[in-house]
């Protein structure tokens, strides 16, 4: 539970700093016989400052809970 409380609050920080990613996709355009065109197309994620706060969050009260109950990794 803690090693999970970990991840969240890493990747909530993350969500928080980069408030989304981008990656590049290659699309065909025109495919007519033996010729074939293509684009490489950017698309972009926006993840919303709350998802970040959320997991931030989220991850904060695992680790709580887990030193509470006393969990050993």
């Amino acid at each position: 539970m803690r090693m999970l409380g970990i991840v969240l609050i890493v990747l909530g920080a993350l969500a928080l700093s980069y408030q989304g990613f981008s990656y590049v996709s290659r699309d065909t355009v025109v495919d007519a016989g033996p010729i074939k065109i293509s684009a490489d197309r950017e698309h972009n994620v926006w993840l919303p400052p709350a998802v970040g706060g959320i997991a931030l969050l989220s991850g904060l009260a695992l680790l709580i809970v887990g030193r509470k109950n006393g969990a050993v990794i």
